[in-house]
């Protein structure tokens, strides 16, 4: 075994070959992405926004349950439409956006650091990356996060590629374009950090290394209008169709909810400092090189280790600042982090060489055996152990759907349960939306309250009130309907009590009431039957 993890690891480090590598981070980060169910709300959210996407036919607009979502750009739900429907409606083709952003950030880490520094550390980083258990996991999690860190990723990669090459006075305009393609797709991911971020770190490195002069022609019009041309049409046309799309997305999801403090997920400033060195384990140790200002400031690696610096800081301020805060905000600091780790880990094995002690490749092996073994435990034990998905109750539903049944969700919105049962009509959802409270709390109820002001008259059809539920359901003219709620909604509506249920699973039910049982129940008893 020990000299199979040290094989191992000189194996690693005398990779040569760019399609290998990129190879392997692949099939690493794509293999194990279906073992699991989607979580909610996150995944189911963001999936099902993709799938009714692909059901409606219409590419342009995001709809949750068949109202306008503008939370989000539609980039994950373009890739995320196209791998479901390439792929098979799957966990797995759901998981392949953020897969993508993973292999992207990967990628460009690893090519980047291999042109500027040398292939030993190009490919060590790399393995260092894909095996941080954070990052690792965000691969296999259907939301936004991953896929923007890898689009700032290639834009930070591409952009410092684009300097040191006009630095040199060697050809770098294919380098800027890539660069400016890239910030333009994270636009297009998450909105305006997409350039923002990799703009100011790249800006910062520039002014560290008084590199003024080069920051004309990193401005080029050409440039500007490459990007332009591939960010701006979605969001023009969004503000064509629906009146005050800009201020709700870029005024009020951008600013406001930056600077304001009443949102979910609510974190100390320092929150993501543990964040760091739990997810990156067992590679965080090795941090402890940092408080060296020797191996900071070394002249011969200055150029790329000030780089990474910048970038771990710059992102990890930025997303320290608000008061709200998500473990996947942090992602894009993960490679330049894996980068400065790897560089520590080689310093230390060549220092070992050189004074003849005992190879420490033995330690590298164990390092990855054990990051491996973590990353896929991690995944493990949340598909084991998550409670939150709908897939074992819509199991059971769905040899009995069909196409044209009407879903009813009361007093919670199942974000997943349209994409397990490949329904194709929009649910109807129970709630009190007469209540003020909706836009203080930070939750489905707000987000389907939101999306109803760029489509009122449909919202009436798809947001249901408590009172008229029984007399909606009664005039009903089609097929059947599936009601899902918690097994305690008869205390509400006597024809939901637990001898009616067709299925259930922990605290939640299905009941399955076809023409005929709807028009035996008591309360549509003298009611219309038509509607």
């Amino acid at each position: 075994m020990k000299n199979f993890l040290s094989t191992l690891a000189e194996a690693l480090l005398e990779t040569r070959t760019r399609a290998l590598v990129l190879s392997l981070c692949v099939v690493w980060l794509t293999l194990f992405a279906g073992i699991r169910p989607l979580m909610l709300p996150d995944e189911g959210r963001y999936v099902g926004v993709a799938w009714q996407m692909l059901v409606s036919g219409d590419w342009l607009v995001p709809t949750l349950d068949g109202l306008p979502f503008f939370h989000k750009p539609p980039l994950f739900y373009w890739l995320t439409g196209l791998a479901l429907q390439l792929f098979g409606v799957n966990d797995w083709a759901a998981r392949l956006a953020s897969a993508l952003g993973a292999v992207v950030a990967a990628g460009a880490l690893y090519l980047f650091v291999r042109r500027y520094a040398d292939k030993r550390l190009a490919t060590l980083s790399v393995a260092v990356l894909v095996t941080q258990p954070m990052f690792f996991a965000g691969a296999q999690y259907a939301n936004l996060d991953m896929l923007v860190a890898g689009m700032i990723s290639a834009t930070i990669a591409c952009g410092a590629s684009a300097i040191l090459r006009l630095e040199r006075g060697l050809p770098y305009r294919m380098a800027l374009a890539a660069a400016y393609l890239f910030a333009a797709l994270g636009v297009l991911a998450k909105g305006l950090i997409g350039f923002v971020l990799p703009g100011a770190i790249l800006l910062a490195w520039l002014l560290l290394r008084k590199r003024y002069r080069l920051i004309p022609a990193l401005l080029s019009l050409p440039m500007m209008v490459l990007f332009l041309a591939v960010a701006a049409p979605w969001f023009v046309w969004m503000q064509k169709s629906y009146s005050g799309f800009w201020d709700y997305f870029f005024v009020y999801h951008h600013f406001q909810r930056f600077a304001h403090s009443g949102f979910s997920n609510a974190r100390p400033f320092w929150f993501f400092i543990p964040v760091l060195l739990l997810g990156t384990l067992p590679w965080s140790p090795w941090l402890a090189r940092f408080f060296s200002l020797k191996f900071v400031v070394a002249p011969e690696k200055f150029e790329l280790r000030s780089l990474m610096v910048i970038w771990v800081l710059g992102i990890l301020v930025f997303f320290s600042l608000p008061n709200s805060k998500l473990v996947g905000y942090i992602f894009p600091a993960l490679p330049p982090l894996a980068y400065l780790l790897a560089d520590a880990i080689l310093g230390w094995l060549d220092k070992r060489r050189q004074a003849q002690q005992a190879d420490g490749s033995l330690y590298l092996g164990v390092s990855l055996l054990v990051a491996a073994g973590i990353c896929l435990s991690f995944v493990a034990l949340v598909g084991q152990f998550d409670p939150t998905s709908s897939r074992t109750l819509s199991k059971h539903v769905a040899p009995l759907f069909a196409a044209g049944d009407q879903v009813v969700m009361v007093g919670d919105y199942e974000y997943d349960v349209p994409f397990y049962l490949r329904a194709r009509k929009n649910s109807w959802v129970v709630s009190n939306w007469q209540d003020p409270e909706i836009p203080a709390h930070d939750n489905w109820r707000k987000e389907l309250y939101d999306a109803a002001r760029f489509a009122p008259l449909k919202a009436q059809e798809m947001l249901v009130l408590p009172d008229d539920f029984a007399a909606r359901l009664c005039a009903y003219s089609g097929g059947t309907v599936w009601v899902w709620a918690n097994k305690g909604a008869a205390s509400r509506y006597p024809f939901l009590s637990e001898q009616a249920m067709a299925f259930a699973d922990g605290k939640k039910a299905v009941w399955r009431f076809d023409a005929a049982q709807r028009q035996a129940l008591p309360d549509c008893a003298e009611k219309p039957a038509g509607g």
